[in-house]
């Protein structure tokens, strides 16, 4: 132990020793610097599910699935690797919050030490991640214990990574605070879990299938796909035409969240973080960017995730996590009966939307490399399709 935290070497328990033992820490054993478990266990597939069991009491729902979004974002970013959500049957990564004896052969041991444990992959409990709820997890305080900071920690472990040596890095033994606002993925934790799974996946600029979008509108008779800073204009006759998100609408944010057409206002809307933008033509209107605030979504709402704007009722749905809220256009407030579960509303859609648009009176909702095509007017599950159907993709 003392040679892994490289601390004088002594043999003894001394004072510099003892004070790392009572640091918190997570509950899997040391072994050296970035290292992989034995046999190098991973996931064979590119596209891993994950489920949150239960929730603790420490902290609201949203933050407990933002948090752990973004802690598997942080994998998702350096790795070819995409994680899906789903909210039921068992997933690779099952997420759960329990206390002292939980079915494991592993009981936490109350306040403080062990935060949490996660398994390497592997059948059965392989990837499962479990969070001491003794302890008091924050969204972003440092008073406490950063939600955030932990499950990165943890899916590292679940993902294939044991603990690394180096002072700093995601996958060092003890919990150090960061503001997870500014995190960044270390170094050492990036050649780690690329040394399991390679780097991300490059897509040829001009080829625009087989991406995970972060948006998809109508707009003015084309149907508009964003990625990043680009976007892809796609014709009726299905010819693509790609260019900057800026040079369409000078003042739109790159990486944005969520994008609907209302034709009757001949506005469009473009979503990034906290904030939205609303555009005639290319114009940015007077006003914009606005707080999500502006369309009576509550605080917990911290991102739109995807947006469709259904003509017939002119209501606009604005989907967050698994859930989504119905938005009156005319009268320009929120239905009643918000939010509602999405799998309730659309039966048949698993995962999370993370995009969505109306199309010849069909809205589809996108989740990842999947398409679920509903009708507008009872959401009957019509069709499930691939992400790119409705781009100009030669094979497979």
């Amino acid at each position: 132990m003392q040679k892994f935290f490289r601390l004088k070497v002594t043999g003894k328990l001394d004072k510099e020793t003892l004070e790392v033992m009572k640091k918190p820490r997570c509950g899997v054993p040391d072994v050296a610097a970035y290292s992989t478990f034995a046999g190098k266990p991973k996931w064979q597939s590119k596209q891993v599910t994950y489920r949150i069991v239960n929730y603790t009491p420490d902290m609201s729902t949203a933050e407990v699935d933002q948090s752990i979004k973004k802690a598997l974002q942080v994998w998702a970013d350096v790795t070819p690797l995409r994680f899906t959500r789903i909210t039921k049957g068992i997933a690779d990564i099952m997420i759960s919050f329990a206390t002292r004896e939980h079915g494991d052969g592993e009981p936490f041991d109350g306040p403080l030490g062990t935060l949490a444990h996660a398994f390497k992959p592997f059948p059965g409990i392989g990837g499962d991640a479990h969070f001491d709820d003794d302890e008091s997890f924050t969204f972003r305080s440092s008073k406490g214990h950063v939600l955030f900071l932990v499950a990165a920690h943890e899916f590292g472990h679940s993902l294939g990574l044991s603990h690394s040596d180096v002072p700093g890095a995601l996958m060092f033994p003890t919990y150090s605070f960061t503001d997870p606002d500014r995190f960044s993925l270390p170094s050492d934790d990036i050649r780690g879990i690329q040394s399991l799974y390679g780097k991300p996946d490059s897509e040829p600029a001009n080829t625009p299938c087989h991406l995970v979008w972060d948006a998809v509108t109508t707009f003015k008779g084309e149907t508009m796909f964003f990625k990043d800073s680009v976007l892809w204009r796609i014709s009726p006759s299905r010819s693509a035409d790609q260019l900057p998100i800026k040079s369409f609408w000078p003042n739109a944010p790159d990486n944005i969240d969520a994008a609907y057409e209302d034709p009757v206002q001949d506005k469009l809307f473009l979503f990034k973080g906290k904030q939205v933008w609303a555009f005639n033509d290319k114009n940015l209107e007077p006003g914009y960017p606005k707080p999500l605030s502006s369309f009576g979504l509550p605080a917990s709402v911290t991102k739109v995730d995807a947006a469709v704007h259904n003509k017939n009722s002119g209501k606009t749905l604005l989907f967050f996590d698994i859930y989504y809220y119905s938005y009156d256009e005319r009268e320009e407030r929120m239905d009643r009966g918000n939010p509602k579960r999405v799998e309730n509303g659309f039966p048949g859609f698993t995962g999370e939307v993370t995009a969505a648009h109306m199309s010849n009176n069909n809205i589809y909702l996108y989740s990842g490399a999947n398409l679920y095509e509903f009708s507008s007017s009872n959401r009957n599950l019509l069709r499930l399709l691939k992400s790119d159907y409705f781009l100009p993709c030669q094979g497979p």
